[in-house]
């Protein structure tokens, strides 16, 4: 199984490559759940008809529970990992074959 450097809190663990694109995408998903805290909390707190902080953690539990919400941060995370994955890949492609050329 193929490892790979996951670095915590100043140090560095040796964990399989998929375990830790897994908790690259857990961390993606939190988040954007923190931020969409932010700004639902916020203006639940300054335009909502109960303006308080109460309401506006209601009001982002209800959405950040429906199914169709959590499927689409998902996917995102998932699509932008492998994305940046990927676009990595190509860079070390062309960065490789050009260094060996010139």
């Amino acid at each position: 199984m193929e490892t790979t450097g996951l670095i915590v809190v100043g140090r560095k663990y040796s964990v399989p490559r998929l375990l830790k694109r897994l908790l690259q995408m857990g961390a993606a998903i939190g988040l954007s759940c923190a931020v969409l805290f932010v700004i639902i909390v916020s203006n639940g707190m300054l335009a909502g008809r109960q303006p308080s902080l109460q309401a506006g953690v209601n009001l982002w539990l209800a959405f950040i529970k429906r199914p169709e919400i959590q499927l689409t941060a998902v996917i995102t995370a998932i699509v932008t990992v492998f994305f940046i994955y990927w676009q990595r890949n190509q860079e070390r492609r062309v960065g490789g074959s050009s260094r060996a050329q010139g």
